[in-house]
């Protein structure tokens, strides 16, 4: 979990010379995720309806209208509630914070005040991370308007969600499997 959440922070292809091998193999799934996510034409779909406005960052926005779609149907993906994943979450990348990236060490705080795991499930909780996102970007990014074409298209955006998650899920388990070693 740990190695998954700070993927996007760490670079290079010496993960396992950077941090523990369950680390690695996390920051591995990570890398394998945003590959199949990328590529996937379901993704696409969600990609092109945002790319007139949005541009570049469209495909920033997608994952976090995903990571909403997740957060708001968490009972049908998980079975304990999401504001106790949440906790646990962040219990475990407290235990871990001395081998985050010091970006990672940084933002931890502020996930944690703002409970961003589970207030993900609500559409403020996507407009504030976006908005947040948006003030960090060096470009004129329009993020901070992102959660209004959510609401606008939100059908449209939950049925490819829909579509997509179950892929990535079996995609997930079956990279996991083939790096897990049974005797």
């Amino acid at each position: 979990m740990v190695g998954n959440f700070i993927g996007d922070f760490v670079r290079g292809k010496n993960i396992y010379d950077q941090f523990k091998s369950n680390i690695a193999l996390g920051i591995e799934l990570h890398r394998e995720i945003d590959e199949f996510t990328d590529s996937h034409s379901v993704v696409m779909e969600s990609k092109v309806r945002l790319r007139p406005k949005y541009r570049h960052y469209s495909p920033v926005i997608v994952d976090m209208f995903y990571d909403h779609f997740l957060a708001k149907n968490w009972q049908a993906y998980a079975s304990n509630p999401l504001d106790l994943f949440a906790l646990e979450a962040y219990a475990i990348l407290n235990k871990y914070e001395a081998q985050l990236p010091g970006r990672v060490q940084s933002l931890l705080p502020h996930i944690i005040k703002g409970n961003w795991l589970y207030n993900y499930s609500r559409i403020e909780g996507i407009h504030s991370a976006l908005s947040g996102m948006s003030r960090r970007t060096p470009y004129e990014s329009n993020m901070h308007e992102a959660s209004l074409d959510l609401q606008k298209y939100y059908t449209e955006f939950e049925d490819e969600f829909s579509r997509f998650f179950p892929e990535l899920q079996q995609m997930s388990e079956k990279f996991i499997r083939s790096k897990i070693k049974v005797d």
